[in-house]
């Protein structure tokens, strides 16, 4: 959809911003105007991450003149492998000084502003507030529900993606002109059904195409120029290298958000549906930690299944557990090699990937299973912070 420009054009441009946006300048349809109206653009992105690296860098790179970065992490060595505004200095430190850092590196024309906290409904319009656009790189459905609320309760317009394995997403919202990210997913996935990067993994170099198409989004709707992507949804397939594109349409009678909530996203009026799933049992970190020192002792006993890849393993475990990863649950073998009788406590690295593997034990007739809550990360957290997480 073709929309008026997004911001007003800022002063004439410097000497030294002539000579740095020349192949800018160049360009018809963005010119002098164009590259003022970035010039005066203050465009916010959630998370410093997979997405937000490249869209960040090429902001910065186009010459938006404030970037604002939302993001309460810091850098750890796994993130290096996509989130490429990050380097091995920056290891520990917070992401958004890390990514405020190589922004001014790139250009020091371009003023970061850190938001080094995590967006929650209670800060949200604080932080919103004064920009332009928002573009959300974050990683997880309650962020990215709140981020469309928090944009389409100011009137703002968001640039969205997502990304996945060998997949990817991306698309705007704008709730004055059309569709918002509710029009796409209306109701929330059930938590711990949806794998995110960290258990389900990511082609390293796909964010960088993902957070750059996200970035031209955000480039067009500054200044105005060509058929944003307002209406559209394209999903990319890294594997066989297509794109496919479907239309969006705001939701006939969709109630409009009224008000923010720190929850999983859902409307207020939201109710659990025919058919909903039964909350899946779990145990605590520290509740497993005595469940095997009590097996220890020959007082319990109880089968402790770690559901990842072996190699994970190698890199944090929670002692005493036997490897059978999910792939051997989802094709039945895991399931009849199981004893029912004995209780069983499931973990992976985080819960997603053992709360699918209990559903199918349960559903096999495994009643006495529980799975680990928060998974290893929870473990190391709580009960063994002498191993590191990955």
């Amino acid at each position: 959809m073709e929309l008026p420009p997004l911001v007003a054009p800022a002063a004439e441009l410097t000497e030294e911003e002539l000579r740095r946006y020349a192949r800018h300048l160049t360009v018809p349809e963005i010119g002098e105007e164009g590259q003022r109206r970035l010039k005066n653009a203050r465009v916010l992105c959630v998370g410093a991450g997979g997405l937000g690296s490249p869209a960040l860098l090429y902001l910065a790179a186009a010459g938006v003149g404030t970037l604002g970065v939302v993001d309460d992490d810091v850098v750890d060595v796994s993130n290096l492998q996509r989130q490429v505004v990050h380097g091995l200095g920056a290891l520990g430190a917070p992401k958004t000084s890390s990514a405020a850092a190589r922004v001014a590196d790139l250009n020091p024309l371009v003023r970061t502003v850190e938001h080094r906290e995590r967006l929650d409904a209670h800060n949200a319009p604080r932080i919103l507030a004064g920009y332009d656009l928002v573009v959300d790189g974050s990683d997880n459905f309650a962020t990215r529900y709140l981020v469309s609320d928090a944009c389409e309760l100011a009137g703002l317009p968001h640039v969205w993606g997502s990304i996945l394995r060998f997949d990817g997403q991306y698309s705007v919202f704008w709730g004055a002109h059309g569709p918002t990210y509710r029009d796409l997913y209306p109701v929330p996935p059930a938590p711990g059904s949806v794998p995110d990067c960290a258990e389900a993994g990511v082609l390293g170099v796909l964010p960088g195409l993902l957070g750059t198409a996200m970035a031209v989004e955000a480039v067009k709707l500054v200044t105005g120029i060509g058929d944003t992507m307002l209406g559209r949804v394209a999903t990319y397939d890294a594997l066989s290298a297509r794109w496919w594109e479907i239309p969006l349409a705001p939701t006939p009678g969709r109630a409009p958000v009224t008000e923010l909530r720190d929850d999983d996203g859902a409307p207020a009026c939201a109710l659990p549906g025919p058919g909903a799933e039964e909350p899946l049992p779990t145990v605590t970190a520290p509740q497993l930690a005595a469940l095997l020192a009590a097996r220890e002792r020959g007082e319990a006993d109880v089968d402790v299944v770690d559901v990842r890849e072996p190699y994970e393993a190698r890199l944090a475990a929670v002692p005493g557990a036997r490897s059978v990863p999910l792939a051997r649950f989802e094709s039945g073998e895991a399931l009849a090699e199981l004893d029912p009788a004995r209780p069983t406590v499931l973990h992976c690295k985080a819960g997603s990937r053992s709360a699918r593997a209990l559903r199918l034990l349960r559903a096999a007739g495994h009643r006495d299973a529980v799975h680990l809550e928060g998974g290893v990360l929870a473990w190391i957290e709580q009960v063994d912070p002498s191993q590191r997480p990955y």
